[in-house]
């Protein structure tokens, strides 16, 4: 990838919304797939009430929108401001207490889990079915669009272009299959985590424009140059956090 290509995907500007101010990609194509849209706002004349408590709005209670939902509601049931990084607002934003709830929790995928995406871990990539399999540097681009695996060859994958995650898990009772299918992300709703297993490695399934079919790709967890095969782990569990975001912007 040229720089000149690089510096065009993470070039962002300054935009100010209803709701507030936004720094986004400056190219729309180039937003992140984490990223959700504005919710358009429900219009004064049909919401005379609070959507939540039922209050009459007038000259004293005041109506606010929910900046996540788009909804009504009186000071009460609106007034906490929360970071809402998913819209790129730069400034915390009034929002619901249920999409502030929501909000609060997304917010340790951008402080925690995106963090070690893009930091990147080893592990040992096979390609489809080949038997061959090469030992790579797997990190998130620097704006969330593509996975970047890098070893004696580099090979870019689009987010966006994703469509099933698999994550291979060990330490599941005895019995039970050793890999757990964590997310469909444009299948079923994500299944919840399984216990005490460990991931140890992924499965990936994704298109690529102008191939027919799907690829299939699978990084399996392998030690770092400090023999330690945690920044793996630590990876694939922020892979899974990434995926169920994937899946709520895919259903938006």
């Amino acid at each position: 990838m040229s720089s000149e290509v690089a510096a065009r995907r993470d070039a962002k500007k300054l935009v100010r919304s209803p709701s507030g101010l936004r720094m986004v990609p400056e190219h729309r194509g180039f937003g992140s797939p984490f990223g959700l849209e504005e919710p358009p706002w429900v219009p004064d004349k049909e919401c005379p009430r609070c959507m939540q408590c039922d209050a009459k709005f007038d000259f004293i209670t005041r109506k606010h929108h929910c900046r996540r939902c788009g909804k009504c509601f009186c000071d009460r049931c609106c007034s906490q401001k929360v970071p809402l990084r998913r819209m790129c607002f730069v400034d915390p934003v009034r929002q619901c207490a249920e999409c502030a709830l929501v909000s609060h929790k997304e917010a340790e995928f951008y402080d925690k889990q995106l963090k070690v995406l893009l930091s990147g871990a080893t592990f040992l990539v096979t390609f489809g079915n080949s038997e061959k399999s090469e030992t790579m540097v797997c990190r998130l681009s620097n704006n969330q669009r593509y996975l970047f695996l890098d070893g004696d060859s580099h090979h870019e994958i689009e987010i966006a272009h994703i469509s099933t995650v698999q994550i291979l898990t060990e330490g599941f009772p005895p019995g039970e299959k050793d890999f757990h299918t964590y997310t469909s992300l444009l299948g079923s709703q994500p299944a919840s985590e399984g216990g005490n297993a460990r991931a140890t490695g992924m499965f990936l399934q994704y298109t690529v424009p102008g191939i027919a079919g799907v690829t299939q790709l699978k990084l399996m967890a392998v030690e770092d140059t400090n023999a330690s095969r945690r920044p793996a782990a630590a990876w694939l569990a922020a892979m899974h956090k990434a995926a169920k975001l994937l899946y709520e912007s895919r259903d938006q």
